[in-house]
């Protein structure tokens, strides 16, 4: 399952909190979950933008001179590694189909394009997670290109999303959710800890007959149930989708937020 930026729980971890990094025992750095936190949201709206954008309009462009959404989909792809392969060790392998020219690139079947634009983002994702500090100019310049970049080619797709008489991810209303009552006896399994990171947990509770999470060093939230294994916050968009094995017991959960989906196991 892909790691996504700050999906830390932008409810439970505030951005000047660092995570406990998991190797010399030093906090990991604050400023580069600010980062990541940019990179999880714009990265989202993006592919959420593309998703929404039907395969017959990725010849799209308001004039001539301008890019046409499949020309934008796979420029962001090689921008994405190109741009996360300074920052660190990991390397994009590479085929033949990487090679061709941008405009026979371009031309692909959208499901191709978003996939591709998806496992670049995952690419800088993994990148960026085994970035414990911002140590040198040099990766910061490269951190605000990276991010820059993804700013403002959404700002580019969401004018074209207007232009086509569609609504931007960024613009659209939360989905209306609504709360139902849940006996105690439902609620208890699911009371445990959950493992998002080796430096990440999410504690669960309950008290007075309501579920509540709170990520490490974060805030306790309440969790509102909307089925018997659906959650939702009330403070921002996320929810959490409890999971069980065949035999019925709970197993771990799902963050949904900023359009990606992210799964822990549970620990106890």
């Amino acid at each position: 399952m892909r790691r996504f930026a700050l999906i830390m729980l932008a409810f439970a971890l505030p951005p000047s909190l660092a995570a406990q990094s998991s190797g010399a025992g030093e906090r990991r750095d604050g400023v580069m979950t600010a980062f990541e936190s940019f990179a999880g949201i714009f990265g989202s709206r993006l592919k959420a933008a593309f998703d929404s954008i039907p395969a017959a309009r990725y010849d799209y462009r308001p004039t001539p001179p301008q890019q046409t959404v499949g020309y934008i989909a796979q420029h962001l792809e090689a921008a994405n590694y190109g741009l996360c392969e300074r920052l660190g060790d990991l390397k994009h392998p590479t085929t033949a189909k990487d090679s061709l020219a941008d405009t026979v690139k371009a031309r692909w079947p959208k499901d191709t394009l978003v996939a591709r634009l998806d496992a670049s983002l995952r690419f800088c994702d993994a990148v960026m997670a085994r970035m414990e500090k911002l140590e040198s100019q040099g990766k910061a310049r490269t951190l605000l290109a990276f991010e820059t970049d993804l700013a403002e080619h959404y700002s580019q797709i969401a004018v074209y999303m207007r232009l086509l008489g569609m609504v931007p991810p960024s613009a659209l209303p939360p989905k209306a959710r609504t709360a139902i009552a849940l006996p105690a006896s439902a609620l208890s399994p699911y009371v445990g800890v959950y493992q998002l990171d080796p430096d990440l947990q999410l504690f669960v509770s309950m008290r007075e007959g309501s579920l509540f999470v709170q990520s490490t060093g974060g805030a306790v939230v309440a969790l509102f149930p909307e089925s018997d294994r659906d959650f939702f916050l009330k403070a921002i968009d996320a929810q959490l989708t409890f999971t069980r094995n065949a035999s019925g017991a709970v197993t771990g959960l799902v963050v949904h937020q900023f359009g990606r989906d992210r799964s822990a196991n549970r620990v106890r």
